[in-house]
């Protein structure tokens, strides 16, 4: 990666994919635990209604899985420009 714009074009794709992750986390724990709550009410989980279930635990399932996804997606990018470990 000795050229400016390989550069650039690995710090988009970063951010792109940061952006991506961020917006999924905020409707999963916003969206679906706050804002549309009374929507998901009628659906159960485990004993539960859908909406508190996203608030207390559905955010943090998706948080994780985000975690693993940005480090597999990152560990592909990296591979794509030639700054891998």
């Amino acid at each position: 990666m000795a050229d400016k714009s390989s550069s650039n074009a690995y710090w988009r794709a970063n951010i792109r994919t940061i952006q991506l992750y961020l917006v999924i986390w905020f409707v999963s724990s916003f969206g679906l635990g706050i804002l549309l709550r009374p929507m998901l009410s009628g659906i159960g989980v485990g004993g539960t209604d859908l909406g508190f279930w996203f608030a207390q635990q559905g955010s943090i399932i998706v948080f994780l899985i985000l975690i693993f996804a940005y480090a597999a997606r990152m560990n592909k990018l990296d591979k794509e420009h030639g700054v891998e470990e």
